[in-house]
């Protein structure tokens, strides 16, 4: 009997020590991480995407770690498979890897070409959560080649940080009792701004010289009633063929940008200019001379004051504001 009770204290006793181990929150492993930034090219707007090349490092202590194979990029449409160096620091597993990816980017055209643009991407491993891994980030390795140079674009911020992916589902591990997940990241963000003078004047002269060509007709007789519709009309339709052709190079997007803006604000003005033209018309046909001159002399004044007051702005408010 003594030797029965023995037993099932000594069975007592190894399920409560095995009980309070679980308790007990694991440990994660801390992973040293790093990045360099190489280049960053193929800026490509309308297909949401950019390609990014860049070293990734990596330094740990655990055996079961394989970043050689368990690194994911969440963002990145594409990944070439990347030269990798393996090698052992100081009883530390050192890992560095040349990585090139063609990165999906959500690009933010509200004030474009005034627009700023943040890069942000996300390293993370595909295997272990964050109650395994926890990633240290090396802040002072951590950089952009100094002789990167993204055309139109200047470099304005960067940095790396770490960060954390969650994941509403347990990917069928019975072992979690609840359906999420949690892994742990490492961010490079960058902060591009656009030097957008020059591209603004390339995207929006076309605009601007179709509707002053409408606006010339202000200055031909009102007797000549062919001539002063002609040239909005003509103006009208080189607006619109210019605003077809900006919006190809952009995104699909639901917000009124600035490029709506100023195409919609010439759209209707040239609208005003063949109104206007009509109504002076009207007016000579009715022998009213003196009015109809009068209007189209003051009235042609105030349309265009107000359309370039209007697109000083709106200009305004997207370069500095």
């Amino acid at each position: 009997m003594c030797f029965i009770k023995n037993k099932i204290l000594f069975f007592l006793f190894l399920l409560f020590t095995t009980l309070q181990l679980q308790a007990i929150p694991r440990t994660p492993d801390t992973v040293m991480v790093g990045s360099y930034i190489l280049s960053l090219h193929d800026i490509n707007f309308h297909d949401k995407e950019y390609t990014m090349r860049f070293w990734l490092w990596f330094l740990h202590n655990n055996p079961n770690f394989d970043f050689t194979n368990q690194v994911e990029v969440p963002n990145a449409k594409n990944i070439e498979k990347p030269d990798v160096l393996v090698d052992t620091i100081n009883g530390k597993t050192w890992v560095l890897m040349k990585m090139k990816s063609v990165m999906k980017q959500s690009w933010n055209v509200n004030d474009y070409p005034f627009d700023e643009q943040n890069i942000v991407v996300s390293i993370e491993n595909t295997m272990y959560d964050k109650n395994w891994l926890v990633y240290q980030v090396d802040s002072v390795g951590s950089s952009f080649a100094p002789t990167m140079n993204v055309d139109g674009w200047k470099i304005k911020d960067f940095h790396v940080m770490r960060g954390t992916n969650e994941y509403n589902t347990s990917f069928g591990d019975p072992r979690v009792k609840n359906s999420k997940s949690e892994y742990d990241t490492f961010n490079i963000k960058m902060t591009l701004e656009r030097d957008a003078m020059g591209l603004f004047m390339k995207i929006f002269l076309g605009m601007y010289i179709a509707f002053f060509i409408g606006s010339i007709s202000f200055f031909i007789d009102v007797k000549e009633v062919e001539s002063r519709f002609a040239l909005p009309v003509g103006g009208l339709f080189a607006a619109v063929g210019n605003k077809y052709i900006i919006d190809s190079l952009l995104p699909e997007t639901s917000d009124y940008t600035l490029v709506d803006t100023l195409h919609s604000i010439t759209f209707l003005f040239i609208f005003f200019t063949i109104f206007l033209n009509a109504y002076c018309v009207k007016l000579y046909e009715q022998k009213k001379l003196k009015k109809a001159h009068d209007l189209n002399h003051y009235g042609s004044r105030v349309m265009i004051s107000i359309y370039i007051s209007l697109n000083i702005f709106f200009v305004s408010m997207a370069a500095f504001f």
